[in-house]
């Protein structure tokens, strides 16, 4: 299999590369990334990239059914609007991951940085879910209208949170799955921690056995923590900022 080496050539010379080897592989590996923008944008079903290095911002933007396996870290906005698929990121991931999520999902060995999941969103059968292995930073789940958020929060550095400030604000839809301890105080007032149901409890055991099998982790450990669901209290969270008629 050809190797394509990104060195520090610029994105858009990479990405017409990577577009010439679709056309006749499913499978593309692209080494030595070094913050390369837009990597794997709307790639479809039926294709897999995997890249070595420093994603830069933008990856997977518009993801179409395709798979990215990035071993490293990624920047901004990776799955920015991704509408199917699969990401896996070895590595940290920066802010705004799975901005506007429509379907697809992502799963993140360590920690990202703030806006994770804002304005992830479902619809019917179309249902996003996002994994994140570390902690998360603030505004987690901003906005968010639907969708799966899961936050493990292994390893944690001491004192170190399990999400920032203004998690889920104006969260109106969706649930996030958070593993204990989490701080009570970071949460936003429209939302409520509930226990899971049985069916909660089958579909989290899923997403964290991939986790597992893709990160090689132990899902006996992971699951010693009880789990708490958060959930909004109100499909409209703002409507006291708005005057009736």
């Amino acid at each position: 299999m050809k190797r394509i080496t990104a060195g520090i050539r610029g994105y858009a010379e990479v990405n017409d590369e990577i577009r010439k080897e679709f056309l006749s592989k499913n499978k593309t590996v692209v080494t030595d990334v070094n913050g390369q923008r837009y990597l794997g944008n709307a790639l479809e079903s039926g294709k897999t990239l995997e890249i070595e290095g420093t994603a830069g911002n933008d990856l997977a933007f518009c993801l179409s059914g395709g798979r990215i396996i990035l071993h490293g870290h990624g920047q901004d906005a990776a799955g920015n609007t991704m509408g199917g698929g699969e990401i896996i990121i070895h590595g940290h991931a920066g802010d705004a991951l799975g901005y506007g999520m429509r379907d697809g999902q992502i799963y993140v060995r360590d920690s990202v940085s703030c806006r994770g999941g804002i304005h992830m969103k479902e619809f019917r059968s179309m249902k996003p879910v996002l994994v994140i292995g570390g902690s998360a930073g603030s505004f987690l789940g901003e906005y968010m209208a639907g969708g799966t958020i899961v936050l493990l929060g292994i390893n944690l550095r001491h004192g170190k949170k399990l999400f920032g400030t203004h998690c889920a604000s104006g969260m109106h839809g969706g649930k996030m799955f958070v593993r204990a301890p989490f701080p009570k105080e970071n949460l936003s007032p429209n939302i409520k921690a509930v226990n899971l149901t049985s069916q909660d409890r089958k579909e989290l055991e899923g997403y964290v056995r991939k986790y597992c099998r893709y990160f090689d982790t132990d899902y006996e450990e992971i699951m010693k923590k009880p789990f708490r669901k958060l959930i909004p209290e109100t499909s409209r969270p703002y409507a006291n900022l708005y005057t009736a008629e």
